[in-house]
């Protein structure tokens, strides 16, 4: 590493430690503010940013609290990055270079506490000690350590997965069959994708396979009335609408404008004619009402604290709270009994969140089935056993990277009583 670009992580470093913004966005405007810096720098610098955030709780704790930014990359660079105290030396006053000396000691004798185990702050143990035992949150934990792959998805209605897993083989990337999404391709590099041939035709979109299957698990198939109530970007309609064979309609609310902007382009190249694409202003806007009583399936993947996504994320757990939690669970309530209003006698209502907290899942979906007794809760297992086999104890779907290679995803699907 150089000195420009040890100064130039150490600047970003410094905004990001706030934790007010996502570190993903920090990044991408300070490299397009820095645009002279090459792709190796910019991945260099990328690098060392999320390993220090993914094992902030022990760089923490060898400095003792006292977090500066330039030690913070320092410590990195030495602890996770294999850097020695001579070879960081020209970075370093005196002070500073004896202070990596004894961290470097000290690191040898860490101790075992759970944070620094999991990685994970006191507050998420907590959190996830109401659905898992200590064990399991060190596993999760020590999971959501390592980048996640980067998984497709194949758009059926313009080519079949084995020929794409084919042509991606022959063009030199070391790419397989996702385990569980029939449609799931895995590549073990990762690859820019926006200008690759089979990206601009639609043909294959980026979709993280637990994502893929909870498409799979709203039963979306031709002929029916869809709604994905909070679109997004729209990852999950594109896989839906590919499911009902272009057959039907297929609904995508959010509440932002720029998000479905981003979707418009996806559904051009997808090849998908029945998707409706619209903003609405919050969860009861009026102009849902047309759609009282009258949807066979209803997606409900709820914004949420994105706990299941610490891969990508890892700063989401600096910058979540309980506070933020509480209010998260109280908008999700208010979309999720938002949302049911539209599903008609005998249609199915999917909740889903990216989160790896009870109060987001099992706990939103227990109240909401106290509160609305005309829909009953089916066995999202068995409507994945083709797929997949997962715990059906509570027939809520769980997946996690530990256990199947996926992000953090929750599901359960509700029926409304004819």
């Amino acid at each position: 590493m150089n000195a420009l670009i040890f100064h130039k992580t150490v600047e970003i470093t410094q905004q990001i430690l706030s934790f007010t913004q996502p570190a993903d966005a920090c990044l991408s405007a300070f490299f397009r503010s820095n645009n002279k810096l090459g792709r190796q720098d910019r991945g260099q610098i990328a690098e060392t940013v999320f390993a220090l955030l993914r094992h902030y709780e022990k760089i923490h704790t060898l400095l003792n609290g006292h977090l500066s930014a330039k030690m913070a990359v320092l410590c990195c660079l030495m602890t996770q990055q294999g850097f020695s105290v001579s070879a960081l030396q020209d970075f370093c006053n005196n002070e500073e270079k004896q202070c990596l000396i004894d961290i470097k000691q000290q690191a040898k004798n860490l101790s075992g506490s759970l944070n620094i185990q999991a990685e994970l702050p006191f507050w998420l143990i907590d959190a996830l000690r109401l659905s898992y035992s200590d064990e399991e949150i060190v596993k999760i934990g020590q999971a959501m350590q390592a980048p996640a792959p980067l998984d497709i998805r194949v758009n059926i209605l313009k080519n079949q997965r084995d020929k794409v897993l084919k042509q991606l083989q022959e063009m030199g990337l070391s790419a397989l069959a996702t385990p569980f999404s029939p449609y799931g391709i895995r590549l073990q590099d990762k690859t820019a994708f926006n200008k690759h041939p089979l990206f601009l035709d639609g043909t294959i979109e980026v979709q993280d396979e637990g994502s893929q299957l909870l498409s799979l698990l709203s039963g979306a198939k031709r002929g029916l009335t869809v709604v994905d109530f909070c679109a997004g970007a729209g990852g999950k309609t594109l896989a839906m609408g590919a499911l009902m064979q272009n057959k039907g309609r297929l609904y995508a609310f959010d509440i932002s404008e720029k998000r479905l902007n981003n979707l418009k382009p996806r559904l051009t190249r997808s090849g998908l004619g029945n998707v409706l694409p619209q903003r609405i202003d919050h969860e009861n806007d009026s102009k849902l009402q047309r759609l009282w009583n009258k949807a066979d399936i209803v997606l409900v993947d709820a914004p949420c604290s994105g706990t299941g996504t610490l891969r990508r994320n890892p700063d989401i757990k600096y910058r979540q709270s309980p506070d933020k939690i509480a209010r998260i669970v109280e908008q999700q309530a208010s979309i999720f009994q938002a949302a049911s209003q539209l599903v008609a006698m005998g249609g199915r209502l999917i909740y889903a969140s990216c989160s790896l907290l009870r109060a987001e899942n099992e706990a939103q979906v227990e109240t909401f089935l106290q509160h609305n007794p005309q829909f009953t809760l089916e066995n999202a297992a068995e409507l994945l056993s083709p797929y997949i086999s997962v715990d059906s104890s509570n027939k809520m779907l769980r997946l996690n990277p530990v256990t199947h290679n996926t992000d953090g995803f929750f599901a359960a699907v509700l029926i409304r009583k004819k």
